[in-house]
């Protein structure tokens, strides 16, 4: 006999029945079993269940492939969630239309309620980057779990700063949790399921289809205390993320960006209707200082001691990239000086080189 488990995943691979209809059938017949023992005639007494949907379920017949799903699950180490399980995340259960089964590789730990999203732009600028690095490195040094889609861009830049600095992060898939996507992206899909998680609502196996993608940002805010939007135009899918977020109850931060460039006015626009403007974590950690209760033992790093000339070279370095000329030029150090002082700033972490002789702060 089937277990509740078959039913729901039998559920879930109709293409028809998402976890909306799954949840109106489950209240009126009690159990994943019953809906499928139903006739085609009671399942259409159920309000908004029409008959492709009431269909889809009388007529279902792959349950040999359904118990593959489970096969496979087990032997390449995917974890199956139930919602009713006692470590379905419980974040994610607060929202309205949470998916019933999520799909897991890697682990998820209880501290990994304390999480923020950050989400922007697949095309980030230097600074985007930047910022991003800088955010997650404060975040995770406090302890957050970073919670990102793995995309090219900001969500990869994201990730990677995390691992980096020995931080949790989850990566949501718009995809099955066994497809890698971007493909590029396989050295960094290892290191999150070895330090953090992979999930994904979708059945292993799913293509990275452009209608997925929407689907998922539900549950990138749905993980989540907040969502920090870094860099975004009018029609990036952050913006989608964080009316999610909106919706769901969470914050939506927003870091403020160059108002010439198009890349930033989805941001700005976030901010002009009310998303909270930050420049550090520490923004972040006072807007949900009421939840936090304590969470934070150590927001800030040391001091990083500077010399006078130091602090004259860095005041003419921001977190865009600046060629060497124009430092030397503007900071009034002898050139050949500014190379040995730009050495020892990266020594210390705080700058970085970048695209030949220019160079930024982190």
């Amino acid at each position: 006999m089937p277990s509740e488990l078959t039913y729901l995943l039998a559920l879930s691979s109709i293409p028809v029945v998402g976890p909306g209809t799954t949840r109106k059938l489950l209240n009126a017949f009690g159990t994943p079993e019953n809906i499928f023992r139903a006739t085609l005639r009671d399942l259409l007494q159920v309000e908004g269940i029409g008959k492709a949907r009431a269909q889809g379920v009388v007529n279902f017949k792959a349950w040999e492939a359904t118990e593959k799903v489970i096969e496979l699950c087990e032997q390449t180490g995917i974890r199956i969630l139930y919602y009713k399980d006692a470590d379905y995340p419980p974040l994610l259960k607060e929202i309205p239309d949470h998916p019933l089964i999520l799909f897991v590789k890697g682990q998820l730990r209880p501290e990994y309620r304390y999480a923020i999203a950050i989400v922007g732009t697949r095309k980030a600028s230097h600074y985007g980057i930047s910022v991003t690095e800088r955010f997650t490195e404060q975040l995770t040094s406090m302890g957050f779990t970073i919670i990102s889609g793995m995309a090219r861009g900001i969500d990869t830049a994201a990730h990677k700063k995390a691992i980096q600095n020995n931080g949790n992060t989850i990566a949501v898939l718009g995809c099955g949790v066994d497809v890698v996507y971007p493909p590029e992206s396989a050295w960094l899909y290892k290191r999150i399921v070895e330090e953090g998680a992979v999930v994904s609502e979708f059945l292993p196996g799913t293509k990275p289809l452009r209608e997925n993608f929407p689907v998922r940002n539900r549950l990138i805010s749905g993980l989540s205390l907040g969502v920090l939007v870094v860099e975004a135009s009018q029609k990036s899918g952050a913006l989608i993320t964080a009316e999610f977020a909106l919706d769901q109850g969470r914050e939506v931060f927003a870091v403020p960006g160059n108002v010439m460039s198009s890349s930033f006015a989805g941001t700005h626009s976030l901010i002009q209707k009310g998303a909270k403007l930050v420049q550090s974590a520490d923004d972040i950690v006072e807007e949900l200082r009421h939840i936090l209760k304590g969470f934070v033992k150590a927001a800030k790093k040391p001091e990083i001691a500077l010399d006078e000339e130091e602090q004259r070279l860095c005041a003419q370095i921001s977190h865009e990239p600046i060629h060497i000329d124009e430092i030397i030029r503007n900071s009034g150090v002898a050139s050949n000086d500014v190379l040995t002082l730009l050495l020892g700033l990266e020594i210390k972490g705080v700058v970085k080189q970048i695209d030949g002789k220019k160079f930024q702060l982190i």
